[in-house]
């Protein structure tokens, strides 16, 4: 039986106990500059709002992504998919160039960028953003999107990607 003395401050624990929570995982992603430029979060969330449609991810401070992505026009934002379960650490890869190699891509005429095979695009522009201790909070509008329901999403938990089992 877990009691209250198990509870705990430490900052391990705490990212362990963060890990322990599965959440999608999503490549944010555009053109910028004649660039395309991908940046993956697991802190995405949706149903922020539904009027108007809102979606949020958080992003560190430290990012270096981020500073070059927020200058997008608009954002894609591809739900990482099964499909790549593969080529998830390559986005994520220090190595800015080499993170879109062998993945498809559609581009919008907005410079929004999307994966193939991704459960869910999302075309978004930033609508606000909140300081949040080492990370700031980004919210999203979404302008226009596509589900498609044959293709499952790729989930982070404890620390590795993991596919959903019916």
């Amino acid at each position: 039986m877990t009691t209250m003395e198990a509870l705990t401050s430490d900052l391990g624990e705490l990212k362990r106990a963060f890990a322990a929570f599965p959440s999608g995982v999503a490549a944010l992603s555009a053109r910028v500059h004649g660039h395309p430029t991908v940046m993956i979060v697991s802190s995405f969330a949706v149903g922020i709002s539904a009027d108007p449609p809102l979606v949020a991810f958080a992003v560190q401070h430290s990012s270096t992504t981020w500073p070059v992505l927020s200058r997008a026009q608009t954002i894609g934002v591809s739900v990482l998919g099964e499909e790549h379960s593969g080529k998830a650490h390559q986005l994520a890869s220090p190595s800015k160039e080499e993170r879109f190699a062998g993945l498809g891509t559609v581009e919008g005429a907005s410079g929004a960028i999307f994966l193939e095979g991704a459960p869910v695009w999302l075309e978004c522009t930033i609508e606000h953003n909140y300081p949040a201790g080492d990370h700031e909070i980004i919210v999203l509008r979404v302008l226009a999107m596509m589900a498609d329901d044959e293709r499952n999403p790729l989930v982070w938990h404890r620390r590795t990607f993991k596919m959903l089992a019916d």
